[in-house]
């Protein structure tokens, strides 16, 4: 039975959160000081996440999953994970995996997790400026975002992704300089409007570098054109760079909102079903799956909480409240 919510939308694309930590602090995410983490109790055990996506791979119709955080690597049994799930489904033309990091032990663990079955990395990098990325994440540890990024396309996890979000004031005028970083060394470059899911409920529309600004800039260096291939229900709006065949992305969650193609639910480190990022109520299966719920039932949990998708996210309606948990709480 597919996970299939009111408007017609079938969700295929499952994003499971691993933990709620993380080991950087960037500024649209969470405080300086960090946040207090989930009770161990609280969270899915190896096995309790590895029955849970089996249940959306088996009896959910789910092609692919995305393992994130928090920061998934610090998560111990993160390559166990993905070689259990991928001997779920071999074949990766039917089952993909990858992984949502920002890559500061990716340098240790790239190759170990090809190995396990892994296809490809999303890492988030919003500057090649040390000093600016110490600004941006308090965390002086660019050298080894770098490393992590080199050795995922060394190991064959690839095309290897990298996601960005610009900030006002801050480096919202190194775009065409990041662009031009990641086109040297055979990186995919996403950009993403800052979205109101920090912890500390500061997102501030005005100040956000929407989409349309971040083409601007990248055409004070760059030409782009629209690309050819069909977007489907992809995020990222591409371009292609110089006349290709190089793609730049802009996913402009806010200002130009896909929600009437999105294809995705998302999986807490805690066992919760989410919609949407933006969601206010989740729907429990770590309780039924605790409690001794078979297979079907925890697949007809599914089912049913999917059909509470709502149409939208509702940024633009005045009646519209941040969730509760930021992202990293959440799972990107």
């Amino acid at each position: 039975m597919p996970l299939l919510d009111r408007y017609g939308r079938v969700a295929r694309d499952l994003r499971v959160s691993l933990t709620d930590r993380c080991n950087l602090r960037c500024s649209y995410c969470m405080p300086p000081e960090g946040l207090e983490w989930a009770p161990d109790d609280t969270q899915l055990t190896d096995d309790e996440v590895v029955r849970l996506v089996r249940v959306a791979v088996q009896r959910l119709g789910v092609t692919g999953v995305r393992f994130t955080g928090g920061e998934p690597l610090l998560r111990r049994g993160l390559v166990d994970i993905v070689s259990r799930v991928r001997a779920l489904e071999p074949d990766r033309e039917r089952l993909g995996l990858s992984v949502t990091t920002n890559a500061l032990g990716l340098s240790r663990s790239a190759q170990a997790l090809a190995d396990a079955g892994l296809d490809r990395v999303n890492v988030s990098l919003d500057t090649v400026r040390p000093e600016t990325f110490l600004k941006i994440a308090l965390r002086d540890r660019l050298h080894d975002v770098v490393d992590g990024l080199a050795a995922a396309q060394a190991a064959g996890l690839g095309p290897v992704k990298v996601n960005a979000v610009l900030l006002r004031g801050i480096n919202d005028d190194q775009a065409p300089e990041l662009l031009a970083w990641c086109l040297e060394r055979g990186y995919q470059l996403r950009f993403i409007e800052q979205m109101p899911l920090d912890a500390q409920h500061g997102w501030d529309r005005s100040a956000m570098v929407t989409a349309d600004e971040i083409v601007s800039r990248l055409e004070e260096r760059f030409t782009l054109a629209p690309a050819a291939e069909p977007r489907g229900s992809a995020p990222a709006e591409l371009f292609s760079v110089d006349g290709g065949p190089a793609t730049v992305g802009v996913i402009a969650s806010v200002t130009r909102p896909f929600c009437g193609d999105c294809d995705r639910v998302r999986l807490t480190a805690d066992g919760q079903v989410r919609t949407c990022l933006f969601a206010r109520e989740e729907s429990d299966l770590r309780s039924a799956l605790r409690a001794g719920a078979d297979d079907g039932e925890l697949a007809t949990r599914w089912v049913t909480a999917m059909r509470g998708k709502a149409a939208g996210h509702g940024i633009d309606d005045e009646s519209f409240l941040q969730p509760d948990r930021p992202m990293s709480a959440i799972g990107g």
